[in-house]
């Protein structure tokens, strides 16, 4: 287990009003036609754990300012009892989606970038067999995970439907109370007041978070209409634009730097999911897949028939759908690990956490554009995915380093079209807002790297996006397992679909991505409560528990 972090009381996130913040912007706050620039690639990507960044980033990350906040406070010496309730969405899936121990690592000073699993994994059997949480700065308070953590499904507030409220006593005497909107992404709201009819709300952001959105971007733009005219003006790829924008606030190094890491941490997540066995958490039983489908793979030849019998599909080395499999299993490793929740990155959901890494995948395995050798090479052993060389010591690496960047640059600007226009929250608009729109940053991502226009890359993004509109968040026994892991390899490779229908095309197309990201909002605020994460409707009522 980790060593009891320290509290930085010097230099708490900040609660900002009206700043426009990533939060705020995505909360609504602030109208993103009003902000000085779009989101970035560092809020669109980020490290965390799973299974879900809405029910475990967001709430952890509030933990963690709650603690941070309190440890500042001069009666922070006399804390003797904490209690956390969970409104709404996390009331209802909670336990499945681990909100609890989330919250609860948050308190302990734990951040979701960086806490190990080993500590992710013992947390909460310390807790129950201790009857005491190891708070932030190393203190301990008695705690009981029956009654000091409330699921209120029935309790919806009226600003966000993922709530939970932080309260903390010294003896019977109030110190600290915090309710807190997970908006999603992973992305938090705070309530500054104590009045849950007319609340008044501040982003929780850092520093560098306040600082970086403060400075005018020089293309900046809320629309996919703006972003393009922005491309027509300037003559620059949307890759181009996202990449001029993000060095008007921090420097080349650190961008590149990022991206790299971004890119290691989900081939690491790939790997790390075929690596591994059993079954998964929770008490589906469901199994893991993706160990035994890559040694299927990687022993193709032998599912060939004996000399002189007639070969099946699964055997033809040169199947052309060949492809397709390795997709499904990159998809399939990383949302198991989500679902066991190990480390993955935010893209831009948890529950969506394994499409971009599939087709990232797919595009340094099997396309010329970023240095694979297709038909000759294959991706037949973890060497073809994890171990990338991202550096330029060779010219295939530097032709690889650099169409993943641009891969993840222009999903960055089609992910914060969808995140400030409509939403990417399961508990807001369904499954489409999670799943749809990373299969919508997938399939603008590779178009960008094979060479496509503006105007195919935000083709292609329309395609997927169009055909998820309608898809629900029905997770059976509130669980990221069962319809998420399979519905991520089914969106993978509709992004590869989608590009490639973009790039035969010319970029011209009726139903534009403005359009259809309306209409994925318009469809999430038609659809009912029961599907959009509250396992209270769809497979989650039709499926039998085990």
């Amino acid at each position: 287990m980790d060593l009891q972090p320290s509290i930085d009381v010097t230099s708490p996130d900040q609660y900002s009003a009206g700043t426009p913040t990533p939060a705020a912007i995505v909360a609504g706050e602030v109208p993103a036609s009003e902000a000085p620039r779009p989101l970035s690639a560092f809020d669109m990507f980020s490290i965390g754990i799973g299974p879900s960044s809405s029910h475990t980033v967001g709430p952890m990350r509030a933990g963690l300012a709650f603690s941070t906040e309190l440890c500042a406070l001069p009666d922070y010496s006399h804390l003797s009892h904490v209690t956390i309730d969970l409104f709404g969405s996390l009331g209802a899936t909670g336990r499945g989606h681990n909100t609890d121990r989330a919250v609860l690592l948050g308190l302990a000073g734990y951040d979701p970038e960086t806490v190990s699993i080993e500590t992710v994994e013992s947390l909460i059997p310390q807790i129950a067999s201790s009857g005491r949480l190891p708070f932030a700065g190393g203190r301990e308070i008695p705690f009981d995970i029956e009654s000091d953590i409330r699921f209120l499904p029935r309790t919806v507030l009226s600003y966000h439907v993922n709530a939970l409220t932080i309260t903390a006593y010294a003896g019977e005497s109030l110190i600290l109370e915090r309710t807190y909107y997970s908006v999603g992404g992973g992305f938090v709201m705070a309530q500054t007041n104590n009045d849950p009819e007319h609340p008044e709300i501040a982003s929780l952001a850092s520093a560098q978070e306040t600082t970086g959105m403060c400075t005018p971007a020089p293309y900046p733009f809320s629309t996919a209409a703006q972003l393009l005219a922005q491309c027509a003006r300037s003559g620059l790829s949307i890759a181009e634009v996202v990449r001029a924008n993000e060095l008007s606030a921090r420097s080349e190094v650190a961008l590149d730097t990022y991206l790299d890491q971004i890119a290691h941490t989900m081939f690491h997540a790939i790997e790390a999911g075929i690596s591994s066995t059993g079954i998964l958490p929770g008490g589906l039983d469901v199994p893991r897949r993706a160990n035994a489908l890559a040694a299927q793979l990687r022993a193709r030849a032998e599912k060939a028939f004996s000399a002189g019998e007639r070969r099946g599909w699964a055997g033809v080395m040169q199947d052309p759908l060949r492809a397709m499999d390795w997709v499904n299993l990159y998809a399939l490793a990383v949302n198991e690990e989500n679902a066991a929740g190990h480390r993955i990155v935010t893209a831009p959901t948890n529950g969506a956490a394994g499409v971009i890494p599939a087709v990232l995948g797919y595009l340094v395995a099997f396309c010329p554009e970023a240095g694979a050798s297709f038909p000759d090479f294959s991706p037949s052993n973890l060497a073809g995915i994890s171990e990338l060389p991202l550096d330029e010591s060779s010219e295939s690496a530097s032709c690889r380093r650099a169409s993943i960047h641009e891969f993840l640059l222009a999903a960055t600007a089609i992910g914060a079209l969808i995140k400030t226009n409509a939403s990417i929250a399961g508990a807001e608009v369904g499954c489409q807002g999670e799943v749809g729109s990373a299969s919508a940053m997938a399939a603008a991502g590779l178009t960008q790297a094979l060479g496509g226009t503006p105007q195919q890359v935000e083709n292609a993004a329309e395609i997927a996006m169009e055909h998820s509109l309608g898809l629900t968040c029905d997770p059976v026994g509130g669980l990221v397992q069962i319809p998420c892991i399979e519905r991520n390899a089914i969106a993978a490779v509709k992004a590869i679909n989608a590009a490639r229908m973009a790039l035969w095309g010319d970029g011209r197309h009726t139903v534009s991505l403005d359009v259809a990201i309306e209409t994925m909002r318009q469809t999430g605020n038609d659809m009912l409560s029961k599907y959009k994460e509250t396992s209270a409707g769809g497979l989650a009522v039709n499926v039998v528990e085990c």
